[in-house]
């Protein structure tokens, strides 16, 4: 192999690797996909339940909080403003309303003051608690100032002109608390400032508190769901573990059962099915080998009379050929008839003797290098077809196959055509280059009806040596077209079964009904395929298509054996094959 071909194997391995590894990401992905959704699920609902609770909690904190520092605030202003500003004159002076406000704003609850007054010449004074740089008539909002300085009327639910009135508001990213009211009984009007800064860092602190649970609370869920999924898909992982193994074949699978919940009884519900599974295919394979065994039998019984009958009949064939022989005239029919059922049962029993060795899958190929155009002009000539069919192919075209039953194979597929479609009948060759060494394009077929492996058991013989005249891949295509009608639509996906015939009024026909299902077991058993079409121009075409070379096959299908524990047992003895003269599988 050269340096450019193993770089081009590397290549393709390493796509190939990628390609799976990609495959593995998304079946894991697909595998967990449940576990995800109940992770996903558990955590929106936890998410939604704390923050739920965090945000009540939170609201009612914060209220609680803000109630209690304002009630305080407010009645310690409210306090303070009928002892001391009560107890100024009406007209204060400045000095006094400075005092005043000083001595206010000393209080327990630490805030600023504000007072409002005239003099006794009639002018309005100010009394802040901070000096002319403190709380100043401008840090209040205009609307509590008029509230503060609106005139109640008095009623008897209502006994004084003036009330107190506070409002919330923000100086400087710091939350503070401003309230005024008038005195009672006439006086100066009072304002008050109250930082609720360590309110706020309180509430901070608190919402932090209960981001944090709210955090924990989601890993927790997160947690006990991916616990909770563990123990949920655990045994859904068991069961679709135990249904692939009963899909490959394994039918004594079997789940351990444990508890008493639902999917303990699905896994319940699953051995029975799988016992019965198994139980059912147990019987169909037994009563399948008994018909085999019944076919074989059979046959292998019919040949001790039937060679007597054969020889008996050749006798009378002998004495109808003879002229002024001994048969009356009346009786030649009879023996005529006698004759072709004889030929007929002898086809018949060759080809379910052949048969029963695809089915036992111990039917063996003997590989030789052939030339096809040879092959092909060899049966058409043993069987005087040369003036009723049309050959197109060119010598040197060589294949490592049987034979024997490549020709079993032509002779079908030519004597269908002659039988059904009409002659002329054309056979073209052609040949395709393999993608890979050895790889043809029937490769991945195996076996006969049974499926067993490689189908034709064993290479039998010495054969000719390996290389001589073939290449190692590529395929070799074979093309029969008849001029006849063509095949049915709804006949064309039965024509290879077995006994089929299109018209169920002509159930006795010269062929047996095998030809063609033994001509596709022929081509499984060298890798290969047989497909049926009808040409766009009229007639029916065949298409067999063969590897180039089924040594490779057969040296797999031999390793497969040797693992599977050595090759089974030779059912009907010889080579055995069909007659030759068998060319029809009444397909239409």
């Amino acid at each position: 192999m050269t340096q450019k071909q193993q770089e081009h194997q590397e290549h393709h391995g390493g796509s190939h690797g990628w390609s799976a590894a990609r495959k593995g990401i998304w079946s894991r992905l697909r595998f967990t996909s449940l576990r995800l959704r109940l992770v996903v699920v558990f955590g929106l609902v936890a998410l939604t339940a704390a923050v739920s609770a965090s945000g009540i909690a939170y609201w009612l904190n914060r209220e609680a909080v803000l109630t209690r520092t304002q009630d305080a605030v407010l009645g310690d202003f409210e306090q303070e403003m009928q002892n001391r500003a009560g107890a100024l004159p009406e007209r204060p002076a400045q000095e006094e309303l400075q005092y005043t406000a000083g001595q206010m704003a000393n209080s327990s609850q630490r805030f600023s003051v504000l007072l409002i007054a005239e003099d006794p010449h009639g002018r309005t004074v100010y009394g802040s608690s901070g000096g002319l740089s403190g709380f100043s008539l401008q840090d209040v909002p205009v609307s509590l100032r008029e509230a503060v300085n609106e005139r109640q009327k008095i009623t008897s639910t209502n006994k004084y002109a003036y009330h107190l009135y506070w409002q919330r508001i923000v100086v400087g990213d710091t939350p503070h608390l401003v309230a005024g009211t008038r005195t009672i009984g006439g006086g100066p009007t009072g304002f008050m400032l109250k930082s609720l800064e360590p309110e706020a860092k309180d509430l901070n602190s608190l919402a932090w508190s209960l981001g944090i649970a709210t955090g924990l609370a989601l890993i927790g869920s997160a947690l006990l769901a991916q616990a909770l999924a563990t123990t949920v898909l655990k045994p859904v992982q068991r069961l679709g573990t135990a249904a692939r193994r009963l899909g490959e074949g394994k039918l004594d699978t079997r789940l351990r059962v444990s508890g008493t919940d639902e999917l303990a009884d699905l896994s319940r519900t699953f051995n029975k099915a799988a016992e019965a599974l198994e139980k059912r295919v147990a019987d169909m394979a037994a009563r399948d080998e008994a018909s085999r065994r019944f076919v074989a039998d059979m046959s292998h019984e019919l040949r001790t009379p039937l060679t007597a009958i054969t020889a008996v009949t050749e006798v009378l064939e002998e004495e109808l050929e003879f002229e002024g022989g001994g048969i009356a005239p009346m009786v030649e029919p009879a023996v005529r008839l006698v004759v072709s059922e004889t030929r007929r049962l002898n086809d018949l029993v060759e080809n379910l003797m052949e048969v029963t060795r695809f089915d036992a899958g111990t039917a063996r190929l003997v590989l030789d290098d052939v030339d096809i155009a040879d092959q092909i002009t060899a049966c058409i000539d043993a069987r005087a077809w040369l003036d009723a069919v049309e050959l197109d192919a060119e010598r040197g075209i060589h294949a490592r196959i049987d034979p024997r039953r490549l020709d079993v194979i032509l002779a079908n597929l030519i004597g269908n055509a002659l039988k059904h479609g009409g002659s002329p009948v054309r056979v073209s060759v052609r040949e395709e280059s393999g993608a890979e060494d050895g790889d043809g394009s029937g490769g991945d077929r195996s076996g006969g009806a049974d499926g067993t492996e490689a189908g034709a058991g064993e290479v039998a013989g010495d054969g000719a040596d390996a290389g001589t005249g073939t290449e190692g891949g590529g395929t070799v295509i074979i093309e029969v077209r008849d001029q006849g009608p063509g095949i049915p639509e709804d006949v064309l996906p039965h024509v290879f079964d077995r006994f089929y015939k299109a018209s169920a009024s002509r159930p006795r026909s010269e062929g047996s009904g095998l030809g063609l299902s033994i001509a596709m077991e022929n081509a499984h058993a060298h890798g290969g395929e047989i497909t049926a079409a009808n040409a766009p121009g009229g007639g029916a075409v065949f298409t067999l298509r063969l590897p180039r070379d089924v040594s490779a096959l057969m040296e797999d299908a031999e390793e497969a054996r040797e693992r599977a524990g050595g090759t089974s047992g030779k059912a009907g003895g010889g080579k055995g094959g069909t007659r030759s003269e068998n060319a029809g599988g009444d397909a239409r």
